[in-house]
């Protein structure tokens, strides 16, 4: 309690007004009929629609996917807050349906409104075919020249195919359309001005909304940022790969010092890298399956767990049941990917050119992380070869001006987006960025093991506009388990 008080004892307030407090309710509610969710009738759903291009406002439309939960205090409601969970591909309707996306003094104030960007659920889709789409996936780290002039057709295989069972919405769901959307959910909403919430990718939303419309925020946190300024594919995978190298290391020195460990005493760096040579040997069985592990699952299944503290022992105990094979683990589902590629390879030209390169950015994070060797994240640099979806939205430093005070969250441990690019993203737009020293994705959430530091911080930021100090740092809420 003192690292949060001694944290918020220099504050400043905004001057923002509070935009929808006197706003009438048939003003606010006149674009969208809002109806009891089918599964949640708690929850109220509804959808606006909008035009698919915003450069012909008058031609063909779109539908945007919302769900509300309404403030649970009505007398003291202050307005809306407009959430998105990341992705791409994340559904801000499922997440408000889920349950309380906010802290329960936030939930007190403000309706919450998850919407579903472009391509995603109960927004008109971007459909896919899934086999092909796992094809192409397991197809972004590519051992050859030969490999890697596959993944060039396939890749374009792959968006062919999701145009031809989409129809236009494919190749109109780039970030810079979803903030057009954002803002046209704002005034159906009856805001004045925007408050808003976004996670991973949905903090690219927030960052270009605020360039795009600085003047019609209220308030906006956007927690685990993406850094849209790299445009180094080796940057980019040197990046991510190092934090999942850190956290591999923690986990490691933990396991080799506490007793409960299930690779206790057997040397947990010694008895992955055994692991994958046998996962690259093709002799690494799944015990779930009986069929083999490549060296791509058994790191999904074991070194880059390893962001979560509360998963160490199931990482450490799933490791044990691979070198033995004598314990059945979790089998892996494949993933089905629909509006991804359309929306990533729109939003970025971070592609390698050739196989060349792309063997040197491999053999480089080889050595400079020779424990876990890649991360997820690197297949990014090869998702989008041969320029398969137009680039309209190419990255670019921050230029944000006009807006007001804008908050931003990361995290010392992440793997998905690095405290380096909160620490980029705050630089170029002149946020105030919290810095939570513990581990996971994203950081401001409720339920348990939560930080009270960033959740005080936050609720009094979205409620009271009351902006933390530059320089704030959280204490970690989820240490390791057990002695180190």
């Amino acid at each position: 309690m003192k690292a949060i008080l001694v944290g918020l004892v220099a504050t400043v307030v905004l001057t923002s007004p509070v935009a929808s407090a006197s706003t009438p309710a048939g003003q606010r509610d006149a674009a969208i009929d809002w109806q009891p969710c089918p599964d949640t009738p708690s929850v109220q759903c509804g959808s606006l629609t909008v035009p698919l291009d915003w450069a012909d406002p008058d031609g063909p439309t779109t539908q945007i996917g919302l769900a509300r939960r309404p403030a649970t205090d009505p007398a003291r409601r202050i307005g809306s807050i407009l959430m998105n969970p990341g992705g791409p591909g994340g559904s801000g309707v499922e997440v408000v349906q889920r349950g309380p996306a906010m802290t329960g003094p936030v939930e007190q104030r403000f309706d919450v409104v998850g919407f579903d960007p472009r391509g995603v659920n109960t927004s008109e889709r971007v459909l896919c075919d899934p086999d092909l789409s796992d094809e192409y996936l397991q197809a972004t780290h590519p051992t050859t020249a030969e490999e890697f002039d596959d993944l060039v057709g396939l890749a374009r295989r792959h968006a062919e195919d999701c145009r031809s069972r989409s129809g236009p919405i494919a190749d109109h769901v780039d970030t810079l359309r979803t903030v057009r959307d954002m803002d046209a959910i704002r005034v159906a909403l009856g805001e004045e001005k925007l408050t808003y919430v976004g996670y991973s990718y949905g903090t690219l939303m927030g960052q270009q909304y605020a360039e795009r419309f600085p003047g019609r925020i209220r308030a906006m946190l956007n927690d685990g940022n993406v850094d849209h300024s790299i445009t180094s594919p080796r940057e980019y995978a040197d990046k991510h790969t190092r934090v999942v190298e850190e956290n591999f290391v923690a986990f490691a020195d933990w396991c080799d010092t506490t007793e409960s460990c299930a690779l206790n005493g057997l040397d947990t760096r010694a008895v992955f890298a055994d692991l994958k040579d046998r996962a690259r040997a093709g002799t690494l069985v799944d015990p779930a399956t009986g069929q083999p592990l490549d060296f791509y699952h058994l790191s999904l299944r074991t070194s880059f767990r390893t962001y979560l503290p509360s998963e160490w022992p199931r990482t450490a105990n799933t490791m044990l049941a691979l070198r033995t094979g004598s314990v059945a683990g979790p089998s892996v589902a494949e993933p089905v990917n629909d509006p991804f590629t359309m929306v990533r390879c729109a939003d970025w030209r971070l592609q390698v050119e050739d196989f060349d390169v792309y063997a040197t950015l491999r053999a480089g994070l080889t050595r400079s992380y020779p424990n876990v060797e890649w991360s997820p994240y690197v297949d990014y640099v090869a998702h989008c070869v041969g320029d398969p979806v137009e680039v309209r939205n190419p990255q670019h430093d921050l230029e944000i001006e006009g807006a007001p005070p804008l908050l931003m969250i990361g995290n010392r441990h992440d793997p998905a987006t690095p405290l380096e690019f909160s620490q980029v993203a705050a630089r170029q737009s002149g946020s105030h960025l919290i810095t939570y020293e513990g581990w996971g994705h994203t950081a401001y959430y409720p339920g348990a093991q939560v930080s009270e530091c960033v959740n005080a911080a936050v609720e009094a930021y979205l409620i009271d506009l009351t902006v933390p100090p530059r320089g704030l740092t959280c204490p970690p809420a989820n240490d390791p388990p057990g002695p180190r």
